[in-house]
């Protein structure tokens, strides 16, 4: 298939400049609202039929449920809006007593850099309340409800019952707890447990030296508002506020966390919150919440036949948006959610990557904290390299705080950048680079070119010249690095795939993005000179090296070594030979039990679907839930791991529609069994909506949305000759691209329909049946 130049693929639409930045997308338009552009009748053009029991339908059957009590954070359901955040068991050690409500924070963190942030940055635990019946729980009947974001449900006792509702509320950042009780459970308590301010690390690695927990929380009362205010030893506070209030038979919990450094002005804060938002009822407050997440969900639509998968999918964006908001922290491992971990902060050598791919097709760039926070934050980076380097280049270390600061002393308090050749510290230079990678997607998901021009360009430069101190001919005329380290093998290698992949994306995208930009930039010849020269990707007879110091030998959860595959797609098996050195790479890769992790087979499914192998991404994807993904679709290792889960709704992304390379490709690496499926507004690059209907095995019709005019190449996977049509039903132009696909011109707001020549559908969106009946999320068993 001939494909566009990347130049042309990386064309913009200026009205879409600054949109992202600035506060949001604009709105997409919506297959309901439009007029269509497929059969149209001689009366006029068709419309899409996309009503709200579509995602009703599918929302519905994806809540979790449970019918016996959660024992811990990975059974329980959970509710957050990107900053607070409220995980649902039993109390441990008293679990027919009480149930547990997490309280954390995203912002909430300890500021002494001299730690590091493993320690001195790390988030710190806030508490929990307990909701202390007056008998004994003898059972319960809970839903977390996808569509209202809403936890409802009964807790038996041998007294009575309590009946409950429970959110975080979207915007206001409130937890609020309704419970209506019977007579013999009136006298039901609520109380707050302060938890110790330390670092979640220090139950699992030894404490640095002079590294001591922040002294306890004072609990206050003002009038009718209580308080835990947490001191820290840096300066600052956080403080959790409450208040119950009685309306009737209901009595209602109203919490609300709030955090400030140096100064301590979080107390006032917190209980202003509080009490503005406890003078309305729990209905009222919901009716805004609500309403937010009824529009979230409605910004696509996705519908598949096998009904566990399925489900899974739905609260994966549940739990995107309860994790992630633009103006939240990049989400640290665990999301808000902060239980006890080894990760107590954000990592960037694959986990903020993974937990933000999903934002892209789904349409929600309005979760994208990574664009937001590298632009913010950018001066940190230079302060992450050696100072030699810090006046032309940036660099992230494998962990920050919310800020992007580091603060690593040594490899016991966290992980510096490094520098190529030498360690310690670990070399551990490509994360930046990778990052942006991020960044890169969001523009090319919107086309917003400040996106491009203020952020991706300005900082991918200075990452990449980064690299150009250390690089160096060979005796072989040909450009290698000196040894750097490959996340998280061990050992440090010369030529290291890991970074000479991500040298090579980086040095194009800057090459293109200058053109694009109209920047005449000094590097570009150095740019070039490293595509031309740069020392080949080191392979042995198994594929894929490590770098050409160390071959692939043993067992490897990370895919660092494979990035030009996956996620980068420098190399898709366009050729024979080199499918089969993905091929071979990725056996291999899998091939080695013993440390493989959850995203080693959400990263095998996606290099799967590459390669169109729709049954092979299906099993590894029937892996990753069978041996890792928790009751309540959580995932953990040592402690919460919030990337994996998310990755795998990526994973379905790429099994439904791939769009690198300038083209769009429909329905490429679907499994036999799914002969019925619906796509609806999902997004692709080139800011193109994509609606798609497959029918009996086969593709019944393909509609896309242009949102800049930039260039439309499309594989539709409908046999044989076509229509297509624009929005109001009249022939549209195309031009054969080659092993079926077809390049169409759309202005920015126009639209396509692909059909088969002849063929008049009925254009309407909604769910598809399922194959066959599978059990739900939660623990639904009692």
């Amino acid at each position: 298939m001939p494909i566009p130049s990347r130049r042309t693929v990386l064309a913009t639409g200026s009205a879409l400049s600054g949109a992202l930045l600035v506060g949001g997308l604009p709105t997409p338009a919506r297959a309901a609202d439009a007029p269509e552009h497929g059969a149209a009748p001689a009366t006029g053009p068709r419309r899409v039929d996309a009503p709200d029991d579509a995602w009703r339908t599918v929302l519905d059957d994806a809540d979790l449920v449970w019918r016996r009590m959660p024992k811990t954070w990975y059974e329980g359901p959970y509710l957050g809006n990107g900053l607070l955040g409220s995980g649902i068991y039993a109390e441990p050690g008293a679990a027919t007593r009480a149930v547990r409500f997490n309280v954390q924070h995203s912002e909430v963190q300890d500021h002494r850099p001299e730690f590091g942030s493993l320690f001195g940055l790390a988030r710190l635990p806030i508490g929990h309340f307990t909701l202390e019946p007056v008998g004994t729980i003898t059972g319960l009947d809970w839903r977390l409800g996808l569509r209202d974001a809403e936890l409802t449900g009964t807790l038996t006792t041998d007294r009575g019952t309590l009946a409950l509702r429970a959110f975080v509320h979207t915007s206001r950042s409130v937890l609020a707890v309704e419970v209506t009780p019977s007579e013999g459970e009136r006298d039901f308590a609520w109380a707050f447990h302060p938890a110790n301010a330390i670092s979640p690390r220090a139950a699992f690695m030894p404490l640095p030296d002079g590294y001591r927990g922040n002294p306890p929380a004072e609990v206050e009362e003002h009038d009718d508002v209580s308080a835990a205010v947490q001191p820290l030893l840096a300066g600052g506070q956080h403080v959790t506020a409450w208040r119950e209030r009685t309306r009737g038979d209901r009595r209602t919990l109203y919490v609300h966390v709030a955090h400030s450094f140096p100064t301590s002005t979080a107390r006032d804060r917190a209980l202003r919150a509080v009490r503005d938002v406890s003078v309305l009822p729990y209905e009222a407050l919901a009716v805004t919440h609500r309403a937010w997440w009824h529009d979230f969900y409605r910004k696509s639509f996705l519908s598949l036949p096998d009904a566990r998968i399925q489900r899974f999918y739905w609260i994966q964006l549940y739990k995107a948006a309860s994790a992630a908001r633009r103006d939240a922290p990049v989400m640290a491992t665990c999301g808000p959610w902060l239980e006890s971990t080894p990760w107590p902060n954000t990592w960037w050598n694959l986990n903020a990557q993974l937990e933000y791919w999903l934002i892209h097709g789904s349409n929600h760039l309005e979760l994208d904290a990574v664009t937001r926070a590298l632009s913010e934050f950018r001066e940190n980076l230079a302060k992450e390299v050696a100072p030699p380097y810090r006046g032309d280049s940036l660099g992230i270390p494998r962990t920050t705080d919310p800020s992007l600061v580091n603060g690593a002393a040594s490899t016991l308090t966290g992980y510096g950048v490094g520098i190529p050749g030498q360690n310690p510290p670990t070399p551990e230079v490509g994360n930046l680079t990778w990052a942006l990678h991020s960044v890169w997607l969001s523009y090319r998901h919107t086309m917003d070119e400040s996106i491009l021009r203020d952020v991706l360009f300005p900082l991918l430069r200075k990452a990449i010249n980064y690299y150009l101190h250390f690089l160096e001919p060979g005796a072989d005329g040909k450009l290698h690095l000196p040894a750097t380290f490959s996340p998280e093998y061990g050992g440090d290698s010369r030529d290291c795939n890991y970074d000479l992949m991500l040298l090579t994306w980086g040095c194009r995208t800057l090459l293109e993005s200058a053109e694009l930009l109209g920047i005449d930039d000094e590097l570009a010849p150095r740019w070039r000179e490293i595509l031309a020269k740069r020392v080949p990707y080191p392979t042995d007879a198994n594929g894929f090296m490590i770098g050409a110091d160390i071959p692939f030998a043993k067992s490897h959860r990370h895919y660092s070594h494979l990035l030009a595959v996956y996620p980068l797609y420098e190399l898709t098996g366009r050729t024979p030979d080199e499918k089969a050195l993905i091929e071979k790479s990725l056996a291999h890769w899998v091939g080695f039990e013993g440390a493989l992790q959850g995203y080693t087979f959400t990263g095998a499914a996606s290099m799967s679907a590459l390669l169109g192998k729709g049954d092979d991404a299906l099993r590894y994807l029937g892996q990753l839930m069978s041996r890792f993904i928790q009751a309540n679709t959580m995932y953990k290792e040592s402690g919460p791991v919030i990337e994996t889960p998310l990755s795998a709704a990526q994973s379905l992304h790429d099994m439904v529609c791939q769009s690198w390379g300038g083209v769009i490709r429909v329905f490429p690496a679907l499994p036999a069994a799914w002969r019925e499926l619906t796509v609806h507004d999902f997004r692709t690059q080139g800011a193109f909506l994509l609606s798609a209907v497959r029918e009996a095995g086969a593709t019944r019709w393909v509609r896309l949305v242009s949102e800049a005019g930039a260039p439309c190449v499309v594989c539709h996977g409908i046999a044989g000759p076509v229509d297509v049509r624009d929005g109001r039903g009249k022939p549209l132009a195309y031009e054969d691209a080659g092993d079926g696909a077809i390049r169409i011109a759309l202005g920015k707001g126009e639209s396509a329909l692909i059909t088969a020549q002849g063929d008049r559908p009925e254009l309407r969106i909604g769910p598809v049946t399922p194959n066959a009946p599978a059990p739900g999320w939660g623990l639904p068993s009692a």
